[in-house]
């Protein structure tokens, strides 16, 4: 997992992308939202939102 954290960062600073990196972070707090909030306590206070 870290290794491809590495070669991406890498990557973003070899080609000059690092407009991507909030792109990434969004996406992995969204997948985290519905991973955490589909078994949770707090999944009927989010339901309003989605």
């Amino acid at each position: 997992m870290w290794l491809l954290l590495k070669e991406f960062l890498v990557f973003l600073g070899r080609e000059k992308k690092w407009w991507l990196v909030p792109l990434v972070l969004l996406l992995v707090l969204l997948a985290a939202i519905m991973i955490f909030g589909s078994s949770s306590v707090l999944a009927p206070f989010m339901y309003p939102f989605m």
